[in-house]
């Protein structure tokens, strides 16, 4: 069987199952070229080689769980981010393009210093650790402190860290939001701030396979935030920054709740999609 044959049958077992065919058929260029070790030029040139038996066989494998809902990434056992490909498992959240725009804006604040090789800098909520992997990646002489409640979620960030050449600059720790950490520089995060309400209405693969842990704030997706500026807020220093990605429409309650923690009034920042994802708050120098 060719690997256009071999696709366009794997395609309808997704079709079949109620997948958009366009989306199916992107499912299995990714897995092919996965099981394949094509890139994109393989992909396009080479459709009309023969598929090994024992290729062909694994590729039913991983589409019968496409079809039952599990995500890609899962799948192939990594997602991309910021330009590195991140090892996830259903321990942790997959990485999404719209957590970038919380490295741009942390790299904004660590460009700003006058030494970035001091500042002391936390990822809460670590998950994959593909923040806190990335900021040491991008930034030669950056230490951070990476924090999760999950030890499996930690372990797969640490692997990461490694993978990437940057296990020597972060410490992981098995703890709740900030922990004991004191007089940090800058606080990133992406916790969770799926609204309960919004379960049902998540797509399956999301809903069904992603840690639960890492989705859902609570009734109104806010119970992880509002524990978490507070914590933040004595964990900084004056003049010390928190960054977090929020949910949709949550900006103004998230800026309420930071003023409320004692931060000034947060600086937003829009997504590709013109959506408020990131709210930056700065700890106010203290009064003489």
């Amino acid at each position: 069987m060719t690997v256009v044959e071999c696709a366009r049958q794997a395609a309808a077992v997704l079709i079949q199952a109620g997948r958009d065919s366009d989306d199916a058929r992107r499912d299995v260029a990714v897995l092919i070229r996965h099981l394949q070790g094509w890139d994109t030029a393989d992909w396009l040139t080479r459709q009309g080689e023969v598929v090994a038996t024992a290729v062909t066989a694994r590729l039913g494998e991983l589409v019968a769980r496409r079809a039952a809902g599990e995500p890609v990434a899962y799948l192939l056992g990594e997602r991309e981010f910021y330009g590195r490909p991140f090892q996830v498992t259903p321990a942790v959240l997959i990485p999404r393009p719209e957590t970038e725009l919380v490295v741009e804006r942390a790299l904004a604040f660590i460009d700003a210093a006058a030494d970035p090789t001091t500042l002391r800098i936390a990822d809460v909520g670590t998950g994959s650790g593909c923040i806190a992997v990335t900021l040491a990646a991008e930034r030669a002489g950056l230490r951070l402190l990476a924090t999760d409640l999950s030890a499996d979620a930690l372990a797969i960030a640490g692997g990461n860290a490694a993978r990437h050449g940057v296990a020597a600059r972060i410490t992981f720790e098995h703890t709740s939001l900030t922990g004991a950490a004191a007089g940090l520089d800058l606080i990133v995060s992406n916790p969770p701030y799926v609204p309960e309400a919004d379960r049902a209405d998540l797509m399956p693969d999301v809903r069904d396979h992603e840690p639960s842990l890492a989705l859902f704030g609570g009734d109104d997706g806010l119970r992880v935030i509002a524990q978490l500026l507070p914590a933040a807020h004595g964990a900084l220093r004056p003049g010390g920054a928190l960054i977090i990605e929020i949910g949709i429409g949550q900006a103004d309650a998230v800026s309420a709740l930071a003023c409320a923690a004692g931060f000034a009034p947060p600086a937003r920042h829009h997504d590709l999609a013109g959506i408020i994802r990131v709210v930056e708050a700065v700890r106010p120098a203290e009064s003489v």
